[in-house]
């Protein structure tokens, strides 16, 4: 295979060099240019930096709180579980209903099998903000009521609730995230994927939400029966080094959801603003009200020390 340039080197200058060249695939000058693989990921990331900065904060708060091979394993089944889903969708319109992508960005960033790779990327850190939410609401709940050990503490990750809770805190998310991405052609996003008869919130059919829960739910419940099997085997989870990082879920919940609300006022789309503030703001006020009710603000979730029994 014969390309145009080469990059020899991979320090500062030589990464600097390849996203100039990566930035410069659309233009004229570009256009019978040979990419490779390299490239397109290169692009991928000049054009979507956002989401690769939340990637980077669900990797450091999944990590502490899971251990690498746990966030590892969860990174590689939530991208297999949205492909599939996304590709089932675009050809037989389930479960996010009859959805198309529009490959006007496929010279610029990687797409697979007619997928953009951010897209299916992105719903690994999104399911796992709804699941460590849930984790440590459930965490929280419990702890209300008894003093659990941290066994008990690194248990509830496989509980139910946290699935049911997991799943709808996501797709509460996209009911924010989706129709303001529905709008890309008028930021930086690009516009990317649509539904043909639209939808009846704000350009979205209520399928796509459906759609959301279920994706989240298997993939949740199939990490959770990974951690089963990790925890048969010894092979424990992480515990979190770095001070509140338990608290990262929420923090990454407020990124994603600030940034979205954020294009969609600086789009101007005052009525969407408007409906999607007050959902924020009222999940993250159940938020607080659960978590400050079990004490959950401490540096670290370990459990607070029982007092000695007397000599």
């Amino acid at each position: 295979m014969t390309f145009d340039a080469i990059i020899i080197g991979g320090g500062a200058a030589g990464l600097s060099c390849a996203l100039v060249l990566g930035s410069a695939k659309d233009k004229v000058f570009a256009k019978d240019k040979n990419m490779d693989l390299l490239s397109l990921l290169i692009g991928t990331v000049v054009l979507r930096p956002y989401v690769f900065i939340f990637l980077a904060l669900y990797l450091l708060i999944a990590s502490q709180q899971m251990g690498w091979k746990r966030t590892l394993l969860w990174t590689i089944t939530g991208y297999a579980v949205a492909f599939a889903a996304e590709y089932s969708s675009i050809h037989g319109g389930f479960p996010f209903g009859d959805y198309y992508y529009i490959e006007a960005t496929r010279n610029q960033e990687l797409w697979i099998a007619g997928i953009p790779f951010m897209d299916s990327l992105s719903f690994s850190f999104l399911t796992f903000t709804g699941y460590t939410c849930a984790w440590h609401l459930v965490a929280a709940l419990k702890r209300r009521n008894s003093q659990p050990d941290d066994s008990v503490y690194q248990a509830l990750r496989r509980s139910p609730w946290v699935l049911v809770l997991g799943a709808l805190i996501t797709t509460l998310m996209d009911i924010i995230i989706d129709p303001v991405a529905l709008m890309g052609d008028r930021w930086f996003l690009g516009q990317i994927h649509g539904w043909p008869r639209g939808g009846d919130y704000f350009g979205v059919p209520w399928t796509n939400f459906a759609g959301w829960y279920l994706v989240t739910a298997v993939t949740i419940g199939v990490n959770q029966a990974i951690d089963s099997l990790l925890n048969r085997n010894n092979e424990q989870a992480g515990r979190p080094g770095i001070p509140y990082m338990h608290l990262g879920g929420f923090a990454l919940f407020i990124f994603i959801v600030g940034f979205n609300l954020f294009m969609t006022a600086w789009l101007r789309e005052w009525h969407l603003f408007f409906t999607g503030l007050p959902l924020a703001l009222a999940i993250l006020l159940f938020f607080w009200h659960v978590l400050s009710g079990a004490d959950f603000f401490a540096p670290h979730p370990a459990v607070p020390e029982r007092n000695p029994e007397p000599a």
